[in-house]
């Protein structure tokens, strides 16, 4: 299916950048094709929930006439807003106008939502020395995180561990530290031990 998006890109600024001035991030549009329909979600990748409406108009394809309702968009989260039917044999053109709430509403439409990894404020790098005690259970817990995050065992990375060396001096054995190296928006830290300690650091403002 060719699907035509008429001034989407003007629509998507305009009725988002306005509506989400309250949040850090702007609620993005994805759209599934499928057979003879074209479903959109709503992807929420702040930490904390939403209430988004859409009004799609154009032709060549089928919708409910039901007025248009919020519906929640839990934080970090992916959500089914509405499905087009595609008219046979015809190539659907369609804008379409998001409104944004933070402040939620009991009478949003409540849905099923896939959960996302999203990007944190500072991004996380771990560098895993040879004796670090406490990195498996760092890492447990960021891989039941919403968190993005990439590490590195030293061990395998001789060229990482060879550009880390400089940081810490002549002094310290990088392979001796029992602590994960965090970078954080570029900012080493050896004394983060835990999830706890690394959201603390997180959220610190800048």
């Amino acid at each position: 299916m060719n699907i035509y998006k008429t001034f989407l890109s003007i629509f998507a600024f305009l009725h988002v950048g306005f509506s989400c001035l309250a949040q850090e991030r702007p609620v993005k549009i994805e759209t599934k094709e499928l057979p003879r329909r074209l479903a959109f979600y709503a992807i929420n990748e702040n930490e904390k929930d939403l209430d988004v409406k859409i009004t799609i108009k154009g032709k060549n394809f089928r919708q409910s006439r039901a007025t248009p309702r919020f519906i929640r968009v839990p934080a970090t989260s992916k959500v089914h807003l509405q499905t087009l039917v595609v008219m046979r044999d015809k190539q659907p053109t369609y804008t379409y106008e998001l409104e944004v709430n933070d402040s939620l509403s009991g009478r949003a439409l409540k849905r099923d939502y896939e959960l996302i990894k999203i990007e944190p404020r500072k991004k996380i790098v771990l560098y895993i020395p040879k004796r670090c005690g406490s990195c498996d259970s760092l890492i447990n817990s960021l891989d039941k995180s919403y968190y993005l995050y990439t590490s590195y065992v030293l061990a395998v990375n001789p060229e990482i561990k060879k550009q880390l060396k400089p940081a810490f001096g002549n002094h310290i054995e990088l392979d001796s530290l029992e602590v994960p190296i965090v970078n954080m928006g570029g900012i080493l830290h050896t004394r983060i031990e835990n999830y706890e300690q690394l959201l603390e650091e997180l959220h610190k403002p800048e």
